[in-house]
């Protein structure tokens, strides 16, 4: 197998296309048809879990341009490796099934890119599915994602499916009918080109900065074909049109098209607008120019790591040179405290520089603004840290990351494993920015992933790559236990079987405080029945039984404590004994009357489409929640509610399926309240 190579001197000379897609587009097939296009003996990749779940990276030649081209997941569980693919793409192919559609998991992948404000353009795949149509799946997808969407190329086909296409503008046939492209011009008339052609026109002169061309248009003028490539390149380039191209990425027809307008109409790095930039303080920094003769500037995209290997970095520079040897800046600063990713400023020295080359790495001296490297063994930086000339550090925002909302409670399978597992995780950790490690409030070790295929890739990365064998408990909500009626008891600790003995005897008063009332403890005690010296050995010994729960179990919150009365010996009292009179005292006065349970509840904020409102709203209902108001904007319907946290724990894999993919959600602790009389039953005797 071999490639071609470009010698890149400028950022002229690159272009950073990232494919788009969700499960089932043809997307990475198409990715592999690019390849094959032009790496001699190329004949795929294995895919596997672990291709499907990460940003895979090679390079192909279209011209005289280097073209890194970016396979991003498009499962919605691996949302932050689309977003880094963003981060270091100028441009984005969207890959769209005419025999499926524009559902709800593609608009989400749409807006991914409209945020970004990322030019596109959109492959078309399995137009030889039996049902598939090219009028339609236009029309659908014009519905979906606005007028800008048009047609440059139209297909031909046989009963066998696609077999080329024609370019609307150009008037050329292209047929793959042979197994290679062959280009003929147009010679008889094609019910698609007389529909699709005028408005193609129409839209790119409406672009074109030339204010006569429409009039010169309309009066029957011939217009310059090259003219009109050329505005309608710059309206790709500026995110204004978005071509439509069918292709067939099993068997490579449109590939030389799409790599044709990959090299002539998608932007340069230089065009694409570079990330802001600030000092590791926080201080304002110019924009990173992408000038090779500019401070460097450039940001880790994703981190591999493997036991044997070690870690490899893929690196987009925005600013700069990086030349093999340089001793850099590495900053990784996150928005919101992170354990798992702590911020941290170093300076490391790079090693070897490796591009791609068709699917195989090889060493460079040096690469310049615009390239994207592949960079071994640095030890301390990870995902989205920048790096940065010494002299001048940098630091560039991570993007946006999905908060992971679905947790795993896990444990060591073994003693063995156990002393591997926190090593194991952290590196995880250092590879994956949406992994998140919590140690719950009940002592249990949570996994945050953000839903189910990214949790079972995660515990097979552990297994496979770490050797870590753990096992899934179930996860355990932080209840609490409050009083909810005023109770008094009596607390008595006597041993007195001939020797120094144990004697101390409190009356306490109990009742319930607001929530977030905390804890009180009042001294009432007169005449000494209490001694002072034994006051705060009784406070001490209630405060420990209500750590340990006196009902079920889990801490007692928003209590107030009142010592009233006691007895006292004055050889066998003593500061333990009264510890013990405080602890009994808690216990008596708890009871199914006086106690219940409290649970937590998150502010949860749903963004769906505005057809699923009703489907969700019952769901949220049905999950004991309290609807707080809906919302909208544009077409999407935003719901509030306060949740349950008993009642969220698989609510990122159950909203998916309510929503087909599109919906997502938000949490946020609220406080606790009074969980229902039925399920406190229930949990007072799982955890008695």
């Amino acid at each position: 197998m071999s490639a071609a190579s470009v010698q890149v001197n400028s950022p002229d000379d690159v272009r950073n296309v990232v494919l788009i897609g969700n499960a089932g587009s043809g997307k990475t097939s198409l990715f592999e048809q690019l390849l094959k296009a032009r790496v001699a003996g190329y004949r795929g990749e294995k895919e596997d879990a672990e291709r499907a779940a990460q940003l895979y990276l090679a390079s192909v030649v279209a011209g005289d341009k280097q073209v890194n081209l970016l396979d991003a997941p498009g499962h919605p569980d691996f949302v932050g490796e689309l977003r880094a693919g963003i981060r270091a793409a100028d441009a984005a192919i969207f890959v769209i099934s005419a025999a499926d559609g524009v559902d709800g998991a593609a608009t989400a992948l749409w807006e991914e890119c409209t945020v970004a404000n990322l030019p596109r353009i959109i492959a078309l795949t399995k137009l030889d599915a039996g049902h598939a149509d090219f009028d339609a799946a236009v029309a659908n997808i014009q519905a979906a994602f606005g007028e800008g969407v048009l047609p440059t190329h139209v297909p031909t086909m046989n009963p066998d499916g696609i077999i080329g296409n024609i370019g609307l503008l150009t008037l050329e046939e292209h047929d793959y009918a042979s197994g290679s492209m062959v280009t003929q011009k147009l010679t008889a008339d094609d019910s698609h080109v007389e529909t699709y052609r005028g408005p193609l026109i129409e839209a790119i002169i409406q672009e074109a900065e030339d204010d006569g061309l429409m009039d010169r248009y309309l009066e029957g003028e011939e217009l310059d074909t090259n003219y009109l490539l050329d505005d309608l390149m710059k309206a790709v380039a500026t995110a204004n049109l978005f071509p439509v191209i069918p292709v067939a990425s099993n068997t490579g027809v449109g590939v030389e098209e799409l790599l044709r307008l990959i090299e002539h109409g998608f932007p340069t790095p230089s065009l694409h607008p570079n990330p802001a930039a600030t000092t590791p303080k926080g201080a304002e920094l110019p924009t990173p120019p992408t000038d090779p003769s500019a401070p460097l500037v450039a940001q880790v995209i994703r981190t591999t790591t493997d036991p044997f290997a070690g870690k490899l970095s893929m690196v987009r520079i925005f600013s700069g040179t990086l030349t093999a040897d340089d001793v850099l800046h590495i900053s990784g600063h996150r928005p919101e405290n992170d354990e798992s990713h702590p911020d941290h400023d170093d300076e490391e020295k790079v090693g070897q520089i490796q591009v791609a080359v068709g699917t195989s790495l090889e060493p460079r001296p040096q690469a310049v603004a615009g390239e994207i490297v592949m960079l071994p063994k640095l030890t301390t930086a990870e995902t989205s840290d920048t790096l940065s000339a010494k002299e001048r550090p940098a630091l560039v925002a991570a993007w946006t990351l999905p908060e992971p909302l679905l947790p795993l409670a896990i444990r060591a399978a073994t003693r063995n494993d156990e002393d591997k597992l926190a090593g194991a995780l952290q590196r995880l950790a250092v590879e994956d920015t949406t992994v998140r490690l919590d140690r719950g409030g009940n002592d249990q070790l949570v996994l945050w992933t953000t839903g189910q295929a990214h949790a079972d890739l995660l515990l097979a990365r552990l297994s496979d790559r770490y050797g870590v064998k753990v096992e899934q408990e179930e996860l355990k909500i932080p209840l609490r236990e409050t009083f909810i009626a005023r109770a008094t008891a009596l607390g008595r600790h006597v041993k007195q079987s001939g020797g120094h003995g144990q004697y101390a005897v409190c009356n306490i008063e109990i009742e319930p405080l607001p929530r977030g009332g905390g804890f009180e403890f009042v001294d009432k005690v007169v005449g000494g029945a209490v001694p002072r010296q034994f006051i705060p050995s009784v406070e001490k010994g209630v405060k420990a039984q209500l750590e340990k729960g006196a009902f079920a179990g889990f801490p007692m919150v928003d209590v107030r404590v009142t010592l009233f009365d006691g007895k006292s010996h004055s050889v066998d009292s003593s500061d333990m004994a009264f510890q013990m009179a405080g602890s009994l005292a808690i216990k008596e006065a708890a009871n199914a009357k006086t106690v219940a349970l409290l649970e937590p509840l998150d502010e949860v904020t749903v963004v769906i489409g505005e057809e699923y409102l009703g489907a969700v709203m019952n769901d949220l209902t049905g999950r004991r929640g309290q609807l707080l108001g809906t919302d909208a904007a544009g077409h999407k319907a935003i719901i509030k509610a306060l949740v349950p946290q008993l009642e969220l724990a698989r609510y990122a894999i159950d909203l998916r399926g309510i929503a087909l993919g599109s919906g997502t959600f938000t949490r946020q602790f609220h406080g606790y309240e009074l969980m229902p009389a039925n399920l406190t039953d229930k949990y007072a005797k799982a955890n008695g």
